[in-house]
């Protein structure tokens, strides 16, 4: 007779818990008996695979379910404390950093801004420094750090973790996965921050079960992250999403990337901005106007926010055309992609009350009316924390999906 090779137990074993990890995390808190049933697996499979998990420490029992007949179950779901993970990115203009439980739970966050002409190896120390603390957290809470995930705007080889080119941060041939690695024990991980946030908005925010998703992220640039069947489409050489360096106008302004016309020129945080001080420039009466005449006063998404709210025109102006570009460039994407959901993050979603109506509008003047009325816009449930939490999901996802890297579950 054949016998089964152990891999193949192994696997099957892997696959088996991964099921179970999966059912609590969508469905909890679910019974032994319950979990059978939304698992499909024997109910004397899914007691020992349970066991393991408690005794690994990813789930816990929780109480006594309700029963109409017979013995009522004991409730489990996954346990929060089971590990913590830490969620990078590094923006043009700021580091964040946060910590979560097993329960996807933010126990500790630090933001804090840069100087964009910072030298990048300040900033990659700022960044360490910032993940020591949030490692040292984890310590203070006993919770085992379960990996990591970086996110950065620019174009990452997935194979090396080489940070390739970030035309914003002006940053080329960056080793950052090798970095991590040298300075981390634990499992790290490197993506562009678009594509980071794309799987964590459809990981567990507004596009949650969605298979086809489009992400695009909104700040001192443009960046896009494209979900097809719960993974991120990377494209053939991994640079997939890099929709802000779409052209849209060939004699336009010249782009960090070396372009001219760039989406980003004329959709960014940065195109905004422009528009405001040119107004202002101009002689146009605004309250915004401090800002540049007062140097403890500021530029920032929030004053224009609060401006336009407050009925100032050129806060208004400005927004209105940089939605417009915002919805010219996303209906060309609708065209092209036909996705369920489209997903505005970063910094300007902030500004979601100004731009979306114009946004919408926009995407149904000018995209094909059949792909616009099949797409939902909306705004990423965690706004510009969306990378972050991405990068959270990264790493739980990886934890579910191949439970036994874990070695205390693997022995």
């Amino acid at each position: 007779m054949r016998r089964t090779r152990t891999g193949d137990q192994a696997l099957i074993r892997e696959i088996n818990l991964s099921i179970i990890l999966n059912a609590l995390r969508d469905h909890s808190p679910l019974s032994r008996a319950a979990l059978a049933v939304a698992t499909g697996l024997n109910k004397t499979t899914v007691s020992s695979l349970v066991q393991q998990l408690i005794e690994a420490g990813f789930v816990t029992e929780t109480g006594v379910g309700k029963k109409s007949t017979g013995r009522p179950g004991i409730l489990l779901q996954l346990n929060p404390h089971a590990g913590g993970i830490v969620g990078v990115e590094i923006g043009v203009d700021f580091i964040s950093v946060v910590l979560t439980d097993f329960a996807a739970r933010v126990v500790w966050r630090h933001q804090e801004r840069t100087d964009h002409d910072q030298e990048r190896t300040a900033i990659l120390r700022r960044a360490f420094v910032n993940i020591d603390a949030a490692v040292e957290q984890a310590h203070l809470r006993s919770l085992e750090i379960l990996g990591l995930a970086f996110g950065v705007p620019g174009l990452i080889d997935l194979e090396s973790g080489t940070l390739l080119y970030a035309p914003n941060l002006r940053w080329e041939n960056v080793p950052l996965l090798a970095m991590l690695r040298e300075r981390f024990s634990f499992p790290v991980y490197v993506d562009n921050e678009a594509s980071i946030a794309a799987f964590g908005e459809t990981f567990f925010g507004v596009a949650r079960g969605s298979s086809n998703v489009l992400y695009v992220s909104a700040g001192m640039g443009i960046g896009g992250g494209l979900v097809l069947d719960g993974r991120i489409y990377t494209g053939g050489s991994g640079f997939a999403g890099e929709v802000g360096h779409m052209s849209l106008d060939p004699n336009g302004l010249p782009c960090a990337c070396g372009n001219r016309g760039c989406w980003e020129t004329v959709a960014s945080q940065s195109a905004l901005f422009r528009r405001v001080q040119e107004c202002i420039a101009a002689g146009n009466k605004s309250t915004l106007a401090r800002c540049y005449d007062d140097r403890s006063a500021s530029l920032t998404i929030p004053v224009i926010v609060r401006a336009a709210q407050e009925g100032d025109p050129i806060a208004r102006q400005a927004l209105y055309d940089t939605a417009k570009y915002l919805g010219i460039g996303l209906a060309n994407l609708v065209n092209v992609l036909n996705p369920e959901w489209v997903v505005l993050g970063g910094i300007m979603s902030l500004a979601k009350e100004f731009l979306l109506p114009v946004i919408q509008q926009t995407i149904n003047e000018r995209a094909l009316r059949w792909a616009a009325h099949s797409t939902h816009i909306v705004v990423a449930a965690y706004g510009s924390d969306a990378c972050v939490m991405g990068a959270v999901a990264m790493v739980y996802d990886q934890m579910l999906r191949q439970p036994l890297s874990r070695s205390r579950l693997a022995a």
